[in-house]
């Protein structure tokens, strides 16, 4: 008896699945074409669909508010043809990394969408930032995406020690994160970071020199992004990246590149601040108040675990600063959310006039 199999749809090697048909079974009635956005520039995109790679115009869906813009990785519908042609509309999208820009409007900018793995590069060359690699995270927890943190330029630490000590803090930084030691110039780690990123969609992020255009092309197999040394003092090189590209890998997925991030803004990413200080979440429960800000309140579970020294006091700073920003970031597109800071300092500032009050007439 012969068995015979449905042939693979063309764009499946970049993540098509039933249920993007689905969603996209309006648009086939009309004629349109499926693809997926591998990169963006000036308000064209290019489309790999099954007739290949078009370009195309975005006019029709470039709406006032930035987070709706097309964006690589994208699921588009696309004119059949035309000159120019142009995108008609993208599919709501499963997952979306978002950072507040450094404009003083603090709009968000999305950097990528549809990402199932969110690599976050950080280079052992030079001393490890802690805090850093938090803000990415809580950027990467609030994306939707599964973070997995790749600590490169391996072959640096020739120690196996050291390099487990650094692995060690890290994963301390990061709970429920896979932290992997690689070297792109040795291959080490290799090939286990690509059996985890072959099931889906990758964005890679990381500072400028943190070596992501190298690790881009050992997981390629070939020199697509082009490299540039980075500076010995401080580990930091130019923007070799300057558009974010979508590549399929030849073990299977698809990993999307991009630009080296000097300023990671927070963008109402509350719930992933909340994802990478889990343990402090997980204290604050058991604090006698619910408001608790553990500061000074009696029956503070986070402040015993610090004060017992189980809960390192850089890991609080952190959390503390985070959630600031954060809460600041959401405050300013939020009427309700800045009445209810004012009225909180208001609060804090007559209790603190009080606490002087009553300690004059003590003495």
């Amino acid at each position: 008896m012969t068995s015979f199999s449905l042939p693979l749809h063309p764009l499946t090697s970049y993540g098509w699945d039933d249920a993007w048909a689905d969603e996209f079974a309006p648009y086939d009635a009309e004629g349109l074409l499926a693809g997926r956005v591998i990169r963006v520039d000036r308000g064209q995109c290019d489309v790999v669909t099954a007739d290949g790679v078009v370009r195309a115009d975005t006019a029709f869906v470039t709406p006032n508010d930035p987070l709706r813009v097309v964006c690589t990785g994208d699921w588009v519908a696309v004119e059949p043809a035309g000159n120019p042609r142009y995108v008609r509309s993208y599919l709501p999208r499963r997952t979306a990394f978002v950072r507040s820009t450094s404009s003083k409007r603090s709009e968000g900018q999305i950097l990528a969408a549809n990402v199932d793995y969110a690599v976050v590069a950080v280079s052992l060359a030079v001393e490890l930032e802690l805090g850093r690699v938090e803000r990415f995270l809580a950027l990467a927890w609030e994306s939707g995406a599964q973070p997995v943190v790749v600590l490169t330029k391996a072959d640096l630490v020739p120690d196996p020690a050291t390099l487990g000590y650094l692995v060690e803090d890290v994963e301390q930084t990061a709970p429920g994160v896979p932290v992997l030691a690689v070297s792109a110039s040795s291959g080490e780690g290799l090939d286990v970071l690509e059996a985890v990123l072959s099931g889906g969609t990758t964005v890679l992020l990381g500072q400028s020199g943190a070596g992501k255009s190298t690790l881009a092309n050992a997981l390629l197999g070939e020199d697509v992004m082009e490299v540039q040394a980075a500076r010995d003092v401080d580990g930091k090189g130019r923007h070799t990246t300057t558009t974010r590209n979508l590549l399929a890998l030849p073990g299977g997925g698809v990993l999307i590149d991009t630009p080296g991030l000097r300023g990671v803004g927070l963008w109402d990413a509350e719930t992933g601040v909340g994802q990478v200080f889990a343990e402090i979440e997980e204290l604050a429960k058991h604090c006698r108040f619910q408001d608790c800000a553990h500061v000074a309140e009696p029956g503070c579970a986070v402040l015993a675990a610090l004060d017992s020294g189980t809960l390192p006091e850089r890991r609080l700073d952190s959390y503390r600063k985070l959630l600031r920003e954060n809460q600041r970031i959401v405050a300013k597109t939020d009427a309700r959310l800045r009445a209810e800071i004012r009225k909180d300092w208001k609060r804090k500032g007559a209790e603190g006039r009080a606490a002087m009050e009553a300690k004059r007439g003590r003495r």
